[in-house]
């Protein structure tokens, strides 16, 4: 797994993905990289940047997960296609397991429990359930491969910035250019703060008005 700063995800450009936010990262970079919808996170104020390590799981097994651990590395991302069955694939343990190795995050199209303890943890989660059904341990599943997420695909390699609006996979290849755009469209945006605050509407910002 390559460092962090050979696709320039240094701690400045961390912070600034941090800053902006995944709703201004989506529209700046023109590209379809917004994770589903459902997938939110499971305690308030989570927040993470990281590289993405993909892991495709089958329905209500959780093996692939326990084998992608032992195979993190600081600073991955650990993205689960858990074909968005109301599972507990996740929980405390596994938390701990993760943060031991420098583990930024969890996404998980898939259901997680232990809530309250990933939350004392500090541990970022956002999944499409909070369930307590067990899971079984007897597909190895598929990791390091891309995943088809709603319109999004992610690549292990990909920068995940998860927040309280959502979730983006941004290809490494594009990461530069997504953050300048993010930086530019937030200076843009402070300019359309200060016109409407002087008094200009959103018609008139956007140029919305026309013959009705």
């Amino acid at each position: 797994m390559p460092d962090p700063t050979d696709i320039g995800l240094t701690d400045t450009v961390r912070a600034d993905l941090l800053r902006l936010g995944t709703a201004t990262l989506f529209e700046a970079s023109k590209l379809p990289i917004a994770l589903p919808a459902r997938l939110r996170p499971v305690w308030k104020g989570a927040a993470a940047v990281g590289r993405a390590l993909t892991v495709a799981s089958i329905a209500g097994d959780n093996l692939a997960l326990h084998i992608a651990l032992e195979q993190t590395q600081e600073d991955d991302f650990l993205v689960i296609d858990g074909q968005n069955a109301p599972h507990g694939y996740w929980g405390e343990v596994m938390a701990i397991a993760a943060m031991s190795r420098g583990v930024r995050g969890l996404v998980i199209d898939g259901g997680v429990r232990d809530t309250d303890r990933l939350e004392e943890l500090g541990f970022p989660v956002w999944s499409s359930h909070v369930a307590i059904t067990g899971t079984g341990k007897a597909s190895s599943g598929v990791i390091r491969q891309p995943l088809a997420l709603g319109t999004a695909t992610v690549r292990t390699g990909d920068v995940i910035v998860a927040d309280a609006d959502g979730i983006v996979s941004i290809p490494a290849t594009e990461l530069l250019r997504v953050h300048a755009a993010g930086l530019k469209r937030e200076a843009d945006e402070a300019v359309y703060f200060a016109r409407l605050r002087a008094g200009e509407t959103t018609m008139e910002i956007y140029s919305l008005r026309r013959d009705l």
